[in-house]
């Protein structure tokens, strides 16, 4: 697939997915994840062609310009969708597969000065949800959600569901392999509040028994 061929994808892309697009003239013209993913098509080609320093320079600019900075030895795969994307930040050693997702203030770190793989690996239709930070040479498996604001660290299984600092497991689930890009990240469940739910409802039982000890 050419380079050309994948703009129009990406292009596609959001049009399909993100309900706020009108039209592919206002993508083209206003969305600047779409200009990140773009510069960045460009940039990688130059980078695997040897032209590192121009590429560099190029991506600064587009970091400067759409408040994104992904580095050009990064690897993406097609239908990459940066919605929003002020603050996203994606390392050299990063790959991510097809039909991703990722929310603003993402952030795929490394966690090592050495010259080797030392930024996350992101499976096909993987969600990461707004600031959410992955650090390392983690796996994160097909299919699986990362939750607003949760720091993962260690490995995500394929289909899981990962929330808090540090990011916990909370659902193991069959992927699904749907076509196109989840946008249904808001639906996670927050495992602090499902505690104070279970901690309300023992209290809730408790007074109850205490209240037909003492008042029959």
């Amino acid at each position: 697939m050419s380079i050309i061929d994948r703009f129009k994808e990406d292009l596609e892309t959001v049009f399909r997915e993100d309900p706020a697009a009108r039209s592919r003239m206002e993508i083209i013209l206003c969305y600047s994840g779409m200009h990140a993913i773009w510069t960045y098509r460009f940039t990688h080609l130059l980078w695997t062609r040897g032209f590192k320093i121009e590429a560099r320079i190029i991506s600064q600019i587009a970091r400067f310009l759409t408040g994104v900075e992904i580095h050009p030895g990064a690897t993406i795969g097609r239908r990459f969708f940066i919605d929003h994307g002020m603050g996203v930040v994606i390392g050299e050693t990063t790959e991510i597969g097809d039909d991703v997702l990722l929310y603003q203030g993402v952030v795929l770190g490394g966690v090592s000065l050495e010259k080797h793989k030392r930024h996350p690996t992101l499976g096909n239709k993987v969600v990461v949800g707004s600031g959410a930070i992955l650090l390392g040479p983690i796996n994160v498996g097909d299919e699986a959600r990362v939750g607003a604001g949760s720091v993962v660290i260690g490995d995500v299984p394929e289909g899981a569901t990962v929330v808090g600092v540090p990011g916990r497991v909370i659902i193991e689930r069959e992927p699904k392999h749907v076509s196109g890009v989840a946008l249904d990240h808001n639906k996670l469940p927050d495992p602090v509040i499902e505690v104070l739910h279970r901690l309300e409802q023992r209290i809730e039982e408790l007074e109850r028994k205490c209240r037909e000890r003492h008042g029959s």
